[in-house]
């Protein structure tokens, strides 16, 4: 009988030290996956010295290593991305000297279709610079968001004003048609809608916009009655440097002011979804 009492008690103690290790490697490895959920997150300034020594210090020096492997692409890239950066703010700087001579010589010349359309080209190649320097700007971290309180009204209106003369020149009305506010960088953000507003110039004769507010988002809706995206093209419109098949007649889109539009917005916690409609395009924007 004592003997069966005696293996009783060992079971019990046996068990209950079981459990108890159990409930300790638990922990550890609840503890762990929250480092390792910073890690995730970018967080590379954490400490694993709780894991140093038993079961789980072989997976601690396995995290350690990819944590200083991480450190070291991440410098890596940064340092790649500022001279990027810089290389490219040298470049448009070098470029933008003979560009301005340029309009200096063409203003002395008769005026006539070739210089209207040099003047046009020059226009271009220095929007491709501002917008590469801006997208490097953005890339590098460089970039500055203030977030200030406007109504979607004003801001669609500071959008389209650098397009004015154009949509007047091309016969393009635009209808709008916003209430609410939003908080955002209003500089940043009506560059965004102004590069949805130029690409639906190049498609359409009649653009549409709606902006409204809600409890969970302000949302602006810009549409156009053009012939819309190719199905083919609606998964890579805001990827960098992409042109489809309907990139324009004069086939001056450099897949550049999409790309930009989005790295603003994403910066800034918003969305924007591009989409066929019944009559065209269709770009949705939410501010949450």
């Amino acid at each position: 009988m004592m003997i069966l009492i005696s293996c009783a008690v060992t079971f019990a103690v046996m068990s209950t030290l079981f459990l108890l290790c159990i409930r300790s490697r638990n922990r550890k490895i609840a503890r762990l996956s929250e480092q390792i959920e910073l890690i995730l997150h970018g967080n590379d300034n954490i400490d694993l010295s709780d894991f140093a020594e038993g079961e789980l210090s072989v997976l601690q020096s396995e995290i350690y290593k990819m944590t200083v492997k991480l450190r070291e692409n991440s410098y890596i890239l940064q340092k790649d991305k500022a001279y990027l950066a810089d290389s490219l703010a040298d470049i448009a700087h070098q470029l933008r000297t003979p560009m301005t001579s340029l309009n200096m010589l063409i203003s002395f010349l008769p005026r006539n279709e070739h210089t209207r359309e040099a003047e046009e080209l020059l226009t271009r190649i220095d929007w491709l610079l501002t917008s590469l320097l801006k997208i490097s700007k953005i890339d590098t971290g460089n970039a500055v968001f203030r977030k200030e309180k406007i109504a979607v009204k004003d801001l669609v209106e500071k959008s389209a004003e650098p397009f004015a003369i154009q949509l007047e020149l091309r016969g393009i009305s635009v209808k709008t048609d916003c209430s609410g506010s939003l908080e955002c960088d209003v500089n940043w953000t009506s560059e965004a809608v102004g590069n949805i507003l130029k690409n639906c110039m190049e498609h359409s004769r009649e653009i549409s916009i709606k902006g409204v507010q809600n409890e969970i988002f302000t949302e602006i809706v810009i549409s156009d009655n053009g012939e819309g995206i190719d199905p083919t093209d609606l998964p890579h419109i805001f990827e960098r440097f992409y042109q489809g098949g309907n990139a324009g007649v004069k086939n001056d889109n450099y897949g550049i002011g999409l790309a930009l539009c989005k790295m603003i917005l994403t910066r800034q916690n918003a969305t924007v979804k591009a989409e066929n409609h019944a009559n065209g395009a269709r770009f949705t924007i939410r501010f949450y």
